[in-house]
């Protein structure tokens, strides 16, 4: 059966724009494209961790059998949280099978109508799509500016029953820039507004034990809600937004992408469990990820190729390459030479903004960082 016109003449389209997008099998060449920063998603110990804590728990099963309102909330939800809670210095913590579940979970219950929302312009699609799902009055201020931010909050008139949120990521994940976040609390402080941080690509990277750039900056108590996913640096699977009991109790309630799924598996939450606990203990990975991000930043000056990157001192490097049909190419040149890079095409990012979006590894080695930007300073030249 043929597509509706209008859904063959969006795929033509794409096609005509050099960015039609495809699924590929994952490819065995160097690693510079995943989001398993400290190699986790890889690891024995973890994978034989996990099950273990299953073992232990009498939970060797296959599926989670229901929701967690009905019968899929199984023990190890609770050991998990607790930990969560407790490492993330937080009352509660709720989690959600995706980051993309806790987002649209998160953002289409707990703004109401008559609420604000300001969100940072380039926060993910994932907060985007809840914010739109929400009957709350939205607006976007400037990346990372707290003088934009603060002129919009002067000149906001609102009913007196209203309540205002600020939305931002720690670490942007096409930019790999950070946010200002001890300026976004203490504005949020001033304007008496619930301050929302997702911390998807600063989770076990930043902050000690990898705890995340907010308890870096100890603004912990500052917060409304956090979101910290587990597909990144963590190398599993879910989410989880942590907060006050009294937050974890109304999600639970009228959170919809919570209560109409089917829960994580039992196998999931323990690898989640295990990672943390490996957390805890303190692992070697955290620091030699941040000695590559040093290594690849100061290679960048050296091959005199540092304009084309957007400044970062994240896991997260993108070398901004205008035009799908150009930043393929090179991409596809890399990919020939053994190096997995993606390109990073409109209209994920705005037209003239086109990437090499570069994802650092504790396991990458220097010289392989080394190797791949001798080839790209080439190419760019």
């Amino acid at each position: 059966m043929q597509l509706p016109l209008k859904l063959a003449k969006s795929l033509e389209k794409r096609k005509e724009e050099n960015s039609l997008r495809s699924l590929k099998q994952t490819s065995q060449l160097i690693d510079f494209s995943s989001n398993d920063y400290l190699g986790f998603a890889s690891s024995l110990e973890i994978y034989k961790k996990a099950h273990l804590i299953l073992k232990e728990n009498d939970l060797l099963h296959n599926g989670a059998t229901g929701s967690r309102l009905l019968s899929g909330n199984h023990k190890i939800y609770d050991l998990t949280e607790n930990f969560l809670a407790k490492f993330h210095q937080t009352e509660a913590a709720l989690i959600y099978n995706s980051g993309y579940d806790a987002n649209i979970g998160f953002f289409s219950s707990v703004p109401k109508r008559g609420d604000v929302i300001f969100y940072d312009e380039l926060a993910h699609a994932s907060i985007r799509d809840g914010i739109a799902m929400s009957h709350a009055k939205v607006y976007k201020f400037r990346h990372n500016s707290i003088e934009n931010l603060k002129t919009r909050l002067n000149k906001l008139s609102q009913p007196v029953d209203s309540e205002i949120y600020i939305v931002t990521e720690s670490v942007f994940s096409m930019d790999g820039d950070m946010a200002p976040l001890k300026a976004l609390a203490e504005l949020s402080e001033e304007f008496g507004a619930f301050l929302i941080i997702d911390e998807a690509h600063a989770t076990g990277i930043f902050g000690e034990k990898g705890k995340g750039l907010i308890q870096e900056f100890g603004i912990q108590d500052k917060i409304f809600a956090c979101l910290n996913t587990f597909g990144k640096a963590p190398g599993c699977h879910g989410a989880v937004i942590l907060g006050s009991k009294s937050l974890k109790d109304y999600l639970v309630n009228f959170s919809r992408s919570f209560i109409y799924t089917t829960a994580l598996p039992p196998h999931s939450v323990a690898t989640i469990l295990a990672v943390y606990q490996n957390f805890e203990k303190g692992i070697s990975e955290i620091q030699q990820l941040k000695n590559n991000i040093h290594f690849f930043r100061n290679k960048i000056e050296e091959l005199e190729v540092k304009e084309h990157f957007i400044p970062s001192n994240s896991a997260i490097q993108s070398c901004i390459i205008p035009g799908n049909e150009k930043v393929k190419n090179i991409a596809e040149i890399l990919k020939q030479e053994g190096f997995e890079i993606k390109p990073i095409l409109s209209p994920t990012v705005p037209k003239g903004s086109e990437r090499l979006r570069f994802c650092l590894h504790s396991f990458n080695s220097e010289e392989e960082i080394n190797r791949v930007l001798k080839i790209l300073a080439k190419l760019l030249a």
